[in-house]
């Protein structure tokens, strides 16, 4: 499987240029540790959605720099992997077709590779189910492994479990806690939920109400119970801000 990359982003601030300027991300610092599992949090509009687009080279920062295993980001690549919060497995294909579409162009046993890889997310039985067949979980769980084919050195994801009832999301965030611990990819998951970046991350990166940056690094260790707390008055601080300026305004 993959070895994991390191991931730093080192005073990355955007600002998009309509019919004003508007910044959303401001001098925004974080490592994240190679292999390491960390959740970034944040209030709503904190600028998470557009962090992940720079992570995942679908835009690039107005300064500062993005750089994955000490190569600069500078566009979308197979050293990252990508799931979102809409799953996109082609309807067409079994869950073995569609991870086997992620293997296509590579020097491997393209059928072997995926069962192995429907094997690590715990979805061997359903290899021959269609995506309509499947449990939402079950579609992201696929999705998952789809994006594994390509043994990337960082997973990213975003919101991937939105839509999900309460216990799927956390049957499914145990899932990629097990994928995670078997592959020692550097995974980066996006979340508003207090309890699913505590439940998953091993820290959590609370970032402040826009312009976004990152607030503290939360080490959850082996008290989650203090750790909720924290990441949760932390969150309430700079959603109290968010509201102080609009009120202000």
């Amino acid at each position: 499987m993959s070895q994991g990359l390191p991931l730093t982003i080192r005073n990355v601030t955007k600002t998009f240029h309509d019919a004003e300027p508007c910044t959303v991300l401001s001098g925004l610092d974080l490592d994240v540790r190679r292999g390491e599992l960390l959740a970034l949090a944040g209030p709503s509009g904190c600028g998470k959605s557009t962090l992940f687009a720079l992570l995942a080279g679908l835009t690039e920062p107005t300064s500062g720099e993005i750089r994955i295993g000490g190569a600069a980001v500078t566009g979308p690549a197979l050293d990252r992997g990508v799931v979102v919060q809409q799953y996109t497995l082609f309807p067409w294909r079994t869950a073995l077709g569609n991870v086997e579409f992620g293997l296509e162009g590579r020097a491997v046993d393209r059928r072997e590779r995926a069962r192995e890889l429907l094997a690590i997310v715990g979805m061997s039985r359903y290899e021959e189910c269609y995506p309509r067949e499947l449990s939402s979980g079950g579609r992201e769980l696929v999705a998952l492994a789809r994006s594994l084919a390509f043994e990337p050195g960082v997973l990213l994801l975003d919101e991937p479990f939105t839509g999900l009832d309460r216990r799927t999301r956390e049957e499914v965030g145990d899932e990629l806690v097990r994928v995670w611990e078997r592959t020692g990819t550097t995974t980066l998951l996006v979340t508003h939920d207090v309890e699913e970046a505590v439940r998953v991350g091993r820290r959590v990166a609370v970032m402040t109400s826009a312009p976004g940056r990152v607030k503290e690094v939360v080490d959850v260790g082996t008290r989650a119970g203090d750790a909720r707390r924290h990441v949760g008055r932390l969150l309430r601080e700079e959603i109290a801000a968010a509201r102080g300026r609009k009120v202000a305004a």
